[in-house]
């Protein structure tokens, strides 16, 4: 039954992330990056990543997708980022700052796994990935190793 709510919450986010209210597209993207993992997620979080009516919306799927810090969030994230046009790339750039300028433990486990889809197969998620390496690069965290 828990798979069965699952994608029963992510149809209803999907929907929800169709709105034409900013408001609802940005809480359906920040929800719905919990659901990351699953495939009948990832287009419509992509889309919600480059939302062409509000940046918001992509500041805060970029966030949600982000402090997962895993691959299926960091993915997602690459892959909209290598498409993204200056603005949008803009907004996902300070979504990165945002998640990663505390702890150093987060930020040293996201560079690795950007390191990892660097040589990923997808050449989105690959081009991605570098360029959420460079913009990881440049940031330090205010809190070092645990």
């Amino acid at each position: 039954m828990g798979s069965d709510l699952r994608r029963a919450a992510v149809v209803a986010l999907v929907a929800l992330g169709r709105s034409d209210d900013w408001r609802d597209r940005a809480d359906a993207g920040h929800s719905l990056a919990g659901f990351a993992e699953m495939q009948e997620a990832v287009e419509p979080l992509l889309g919600l990543v480059l939302d062409p009516g509000d940046t918001f919306v992509t500041r805060r799927t970029a966030e949600g997708l982000l402090r997962r810090n895993d691959r299926a969030g960091l993915a997602i994230v690459a892959s909209a980022l290598a498409g993204a046009d200056d603005n949008h790339a803009d907004w996902i750039h300070t979504a990165t700052v945002d998640v990663f300028s505390i702890f150093s433990d987060d930020l040293d486990e996201a560079l690795r796994l950007c390191g990892e889809m660097s040589d990923d197969n997808d050449d989105r998620v690959a081009r991605g990935a570098r360029r959420l390496c460079e913009s990881l690069a440049g940031i330090d965290p205010v809190l070092g190793p645990s």
